[in-house]
């Protein structure tokens, strides 16, 4: 390996600034989820650890240590998830679109219901029948969304189920 490959300190420096602020961030995640994510162990109980800290002196060195127990970890599929909670991701936003055309289709023209139903089979067809008749009528009296609000959210749970992300 010549000189010129290796990356310089600042670069390296960067990369580990990178790695502890995605440690930083796992450590915002509840329990169940740090858990959920399988990781190694040790970086599994460091976070669970860092939750606990009250010290400031003692976040910073637990963020450090994390830092360093990211290093053996492939840091993509992390802030994937990360992002997917986040909403920010590409697959998030355009599942999010998908559900709102769907529920606007159905509100438009019931036909629609059955079209989801046969495309996405774990549908309830009646349920979402009824959410949306319900829906269409408070728009006609104009009263507060909420069953329009229900149906988005029933039809998020049924796009969700069946085509969930890999988790890493």
């Amino acid at each position: 390996m010549s000189l010129e490959e290796l990356p310089s300190k600042t670069q390296r420096k960067q990369e580990m600034h990178a790695l502890q602020d995605l440690g930083s961030a796992l450590t915002e995640l509840s329990p169940e989820r740090i858990r959920s994510l399988h990781l190694p162990e040790t970086l599994e109980r460091a976070l669970l650890e860092a939750k606990v800290l009250k010290a400031r002196g003692a976040i910073r060195r637990q963020l450090q240590y994390i830092g360093k127990l990211m290093r053996d970890v492939d840091p993509a599929p992390i802030q994937a998830y990360l992002d997917s909670l986040a909403g920010m991701s590409r697959v998030a936003v355009a599942a999010h679109h998908l559900a709102e055309r769907w529920r606007d289709r159905m509100l438009e023209d019931l036909a629609a219901v059955d079209e989801f139903s046969a495309s996405y089979r774990q549908a309830d067809r009646q349920q979402l029948r009824q959410l949306a008749l319900a829906a269409q009528r408070e728009r006609a009296t104009q009263k507060a969304p909420r069953q329009y609000r229900e149906l988005f959210r029933t039809i998020v749970h049924l796009l969700n189920a069946t085509e969930a992300p890999a988790i890493p």
